[in-house]
This record gives C-alpha cells, sequence and structure tokens, in this order.
C-alpha cells in the first residue's frame, strides 16, 4: 500500500573523524530520525570522512571503493532494512579507471535502487573537485521507493534549475540535496548561506515540491563548514532547520496527495513551452 505521508529527516554532524568514528556517528543520527518518524532520511556528502578536496593530494584516490561489495553500502543497507528507512548514501566511488561523487539509493527493505553519479563538478580554493571527480554519466535520478518517489542531486547540483526541473519532469515528489559547503578560503568575509538557501527555496517553489539539504558542520583544514540543514515545503516556507553549528537530526512530514493536488493546480508543468526552451542546451552566444 502506497504510503499517504512522506516524512523526510536530515541528519547534520561533524565528520572530522577517522571512517568508523565517522560512520558510526552517521549510524546513531540516522536511528534518532527514524526514532521520530523519518522515512527518507538525507546524511551529509561524502559523509565517510573529512572532506578531502580542499586539496589537490593523490593519496586522497584511495579513498575510493568500487560499488561492488562497498562495506558503507552494505552497512547503509542493513541500517535501513532493521528502520525501515530510504537512505541516500554519499561516496566516493571508484569505478575502472574513472573516479565519481556518488550518491547510491537503498530502499527501505536494503535493496539498492541504483546509482547517481555528481553532473556538475565545482573547481575553486577549498573545493578543488575537479582533481578527483569525473563528471557523472547517469543523467538525473529519480527513484520510486517504498516511501515515495525521491529525486537526489549532490551538493554544486543545488544551484542549478535544470537539474532540480529534470528530477520534477521524472516524477519526483522531494528533492534531495546532501552537500559540503561552508566558508571560501579567498574571500574571508564571503557567506553563501542565504543564496545558497535561496537558490534550493525557489527549486521547492517553481517545482511545487518540498526540497531538502544535509550539511556538516565543523573546521576541517582551511573550511568552516555552515551547518545549516534545513527542509522547506512547496511553497518554500522552511518547516525544520537546523543551526550553524548543530549536530542532530530534525524531521518534516507531507501529505502526499496533498503536494500532488497543489502540483496539479499551480499549472507549472501544463504551461511549460519546451518548444522555447532550445537555448537551454546549447552554448551559443547572445546577439
Amino acid at each position: 500500500m502506497t504510503p499517504a505521508s512522506l516524512s523526510i529527516g536530515i541528519v547534520q554532524c561533524a565528520l572530522d573523524g577517522t571512517r568508523d568514528q565517522n560512520l558510526a556517528r552517521v549510524e546513531a543520527l540516522v536511528r534518532e530520525a527514524a526514532k521520530q518518524g523519518a522515512q527518507v532520511v538525507l546524511t551529509p556528502e561524502l559523509f565517510e570522512g573529512p572532506y578531502f578536496p580542499q586539496t589537490e593530494d593523490e593519496r586522497a584516490f584511495d579513498l575510493a571503493a568500487p560499488l561492488d561489495g562497498h562495506p558503507t553500502v552494505a552497512r547503509m543497507q542493513a541500517l535501513a532494512a532493521e528502520l525501515d528507512v530510504v537512505l541516500p548514501v554519499s561516496l566516493f566511488e571508484r569505478s575502472g579507471q574513472s573516479y565519481y561523487n556518488s550518491v547510491v539509493a537503498i530502499d527501505a527493505d536494503g535493496t539498492t535502487l541504483g546509482i547517481y553519479r555528481k553532473s556538475h563538478i565545482p573547481d575553486g580554493p577549498g573545493y578543488e573537485e575537479k582533481f578527483y571527480f569525473r563528471p557523472g554519466d547517469t543523467g538525473f535520478r529519480v527513484w520510486k521507493t517504498r516511501h515515495g518517489r525521491i529525486g537526489v542531486g549532490i551538493c554544486w547540483d543545488q544551484w542549478f534549475p535544470e537539474a532540480a526541473r529534470s528530477m520534477a519532469l521524472q516524477g519526483a515528489e522531494v528533492l534531495l540535496y546532501p552537500t559540503a559547503i561552508g566558508s571560501e578560503p579567498d574571500e574571508a568575509d564571503a557567506d553563501t548561506k542565504a543564496p545558497w538557501r535561496r537558490a534550493m527555496v525557489g527549486h521547492a517553489v517553481v517545482n511545487a515540491m518540498p526540497v531538502a539539504a544535509a550539511n556538516r558542520v565543523g573546521t576541517e583544514g582551511g573550511l568552516t563548514f555552515y551547518g545549516s540543514s534545513f527542509v522547506c515545503d512547496q511553497r518554500g516556507d522552511v518547516q525544520v532547520e537546523l543551526g550553524r553549528e548543530d549536530e542532530g537530526v530534525a524531521v518534516a512530514s507531507f501529505d502526499r496527495e496533498a503536494l500532488r493536488r497543489y502540483r496539479a493546480n499551480w499549472g507549472f508543468f501544463r504551461d511549460r513551452r519546451p518548444d522555447l526552451y532550445s537555448r537551454l542546451t546549447g552554448d551559443e552566444p547572445v546577439d
């Protein structure tokens, strides 16, 4: 039977420990979110360890692992099945000679539904991901889970409206973004928290569906992560949030039928004009 509600939990914590320490911390918080009623639990980006792409270091490639037999995936599968929760799991994937920033979608019975590889790869001081990650080749993905249809992007993807709309067109009921974002090493006074949130709230409004983001906190090397994880509703109104330094979970619940009716009522998908959008798929200059 399809559940009438969709409850989204977000996890926020410091992730500066060893792999075992980080996994234990994340697992405890997933359990807490499930205890509070979460059916889908979103954890931060690359939670197995500290955010290594701050610098270019070839030794960090040793952190990647293939999906087949991946120990973190197996551990999260067992946790998902035990708690009856859906877990999008962020990890550093090795596939042949290629390396990806990936999410494995695990359904509430512990089965894997597929993989999404991060499409937009940032490159700048403190976020030198192009050194490590090949741009994803999966396209944007939406999965039908036991608790609803979820679309998952990864961090830098959250700034691109095309990614959100693509997932919405595939039938997503909620957009989820595991994240690792904080200070800008070359701009001491810069604070991107407000535009970061506004961008995702915009995705919620124009796609008429909830959006959730889960970030890390604490200082790692030259970056201080600003947390501020949140879930907003289909209007863009923030339902739950965590502070810049909080460690913990928050859960927001939605009526799936009410969300469906709201999307239909606004007509964003009815009134689309894809015949006029060809410029979005090209890089030709504007005269």
